[in-house]
């Protein structure tokens, strides 16, 4: 699969601070350039925003952050990409200069990418030396949740350029879908104008406040545009006899006189701030960061809902998440591995992000079975218990877990979990895990577990193979050796 190696941002504020978090949580280095005196700020806080979303996301082992890099001038920030990202305002002019300076700075295989919302990119690479690999690459905010990039090639824009655009956004989580012919605004703002057109005319004649036409949209259709889009939900609309019922029953009411959307309302300072007056009681009294992380956490939710449905396949931009978190688990199990074996196994290194913490400040329960899982997970796949592995339709599952809780894990600390093996035959694993203050070394927490190996397919334990044997039976060797750590064997309110 392609992949992008080097990544360039050209423009960091909100949407630029986006694709600069997309890119670094993928493990990509990143060179950076805006000469706006407070871009570090803004983009750090766009990636700290990035982060906790994406501890919420997935459980998926991330690949180590890319490099961050301010670069002075642009062209030391392109020289040695090979995705450049260029994100700065919306105006013709300014664009087309900006474009072009990269083009003339960076490699001639480098791909350009363009986050207008609007221009049309025959119009952006006018005056460019190499045309062919410049793209309107479109993403929508907050980019580092939001998967989708509207790919659309101008008319010096090379086929090649598209496809290996295309094929270099999966691995970092984002869908690509090409737009076959380049039109002003595109599909998504094309629709976005629309509905934000008749939305302005509804707050003008006073049909509703800003409120009560979020809710309208939040509590029906907005949820079902999130997982069938507009045509697959007015296909289910029409019921057995699908879309060409629905076009024919409800095809007529295009003739009525429903709308204003070509008529464009007059944004005179009386509707300014009406609209501005409105729009700050709905916030009440909510920052915008605040308001981003509320965001961050509800966008969350329904891309984990999606990635469980269609019978756990996964539907949609869930689809898409799974498939990336296949990618992550994948690439997980090609990276460098514990050295030495002769102490319990370092395997977990984390962070407790706001996402983590409970009422109290400290790390929720469910996240120690999670950590505790994370390493399990990374012992298995350390004997070659893989996700192609898994696929071929056998597992290690766990059977029985005893935690301990002997310290607390608060918001911003490192802590890093081992794992010692205490014992293992051809069907079982047992497990001691630690999660350790990573400053300290002292103990957090333990969890004692024993795993099984089973036959997925046929639901029944079963032997584990000789190929996983001979990977466990050195480990198993050595912490044979190791003093049997303090609490194996506890219950639930013995006596210290």
């Amino acid at each position: 699969m392609s992949k992008i190696n080097k990544a360039a941002c050209v423009g960091g504020g909100v949407i630029g601070g986006g694709w600069i978090a997309r890119f670094l949580l993928a493990g990509i280095d990143v060179d950076v350039f805006d000469p706006h005196p407070e871009a570090s700020r803004i983009v750090g806080e766009v990636i700290a925003n990035a982060e906790r979303a994406y501890a919420m996301l997935t459980g998926a082992p991330q690949p180590p952050r890319g490099k961050l890099t301010y670069c002075e001038t642009l062209e030391e920030a392109v020289v040695d990409a090979d995705w450049i990202q260029e994100s700065v305002p919306e105006r013709l002019d300014l664009k087309r200069k900006v474009l072009t300076e990269i083009d003339a700075a960076c490699r001639p295989d480098a791909l350009i990418g363009s986050s207008t919302s609007g221009l049309l990119p025959t119009d952006l690479q006018r005056d460019m030396r190499f045309p062919e690999r410049l793209f309107v690459a479109h993403p929508y905010n907050p980019v580092y949740l939001l998967p989708l990039v509207e790919i659309v090639g101008g008319e010096k824009t090379s086929h090649g350029a598209i496809k290996v655009a295309m094929e270099k956004l999966p691995p970092i989580g984002m869908k690509g879908v090409h737009i076959a012919k380049e039109i002003e605004a595109f599909v998504g703002d094309r629709l976005l104008e629309a509905l934000w057109r008749e939305a302005l005319w509804l707050i003008h004649d006073d049909i509703c406040t800003v409120e009560t036409l979020d809710d309208v949209i939040r509590y029906s259709f907005g949820l079902r545009w999130a997982q069938m889009g507009l045509f697959q939900t007015y296909r289910i609309a029409g019921g057995e006899a699908g879309m060409r019922h629905f076009l024919a029953q409800f095809g007529p009411a295009l003739q009525w006189n429903w709308t204003k959307l070509m008529d464009v309302v007059d944004l005179d300072d009386a509707l300014v701030e009406k609209i501005g007056q409105q729009s700050d009681e709905q916030a009440d009294g909510l920052s915008i960061r605040e308001l981003e992380r509320i965001r961050d956490e509800n966008l969350v939710g329904i891309l984990q809902a999606l990635k469980g449905g269609h019978g756990g396949k996964g539907w949609g931009a869930g689809k898409l998440l799974k498939d990336f978190e296949h990618t992550l688990w994948t690439a997980s199990g090609s990276r460098k591995h514990p050295e030495d074996i002769a102490r319990p196994l370092r395997l977990v290194e984390a962070n407790v992000s706001p996402a983590w913490v409970d009422y109290n400040g400290h790390m929720t329960e469910h996240r120690y079975l999670q950590v505790f899982g994370d390493t399990s997970d990374a012992l298995l796949r350390l004997i070659g218990v893989d996700f192609a592995y898994v696929e071929r339709g056998h597992s290690y599952y766990t059977v029985e877990t005893h935690i301990r809780h002997l310290g607390e894990a608060k918001l911003g600390q490192a802590i890093h979990s081992t794992c010692q093996l205490l014992s293992a035959d051809e069907k079982r694993l047992h497990l001691f895990n630690t999660i350790h203050d990573t400053a300290t070394g002292q103990a957090i927490a333990t969890a004692e577990q024993m795993l099984l190996h089973v036959d997925a397919k046929a639901g029944k334990a079963a032997l584990a193979p000789g190929e996983v044997l001979s990977k466990i039976k050195p480990i198993s060797e050595v912490h044979a050796k190791l003093p049997i750590p303090d609490g194996v064997g506890r219950h639930v309110g013995q006596k210290r």
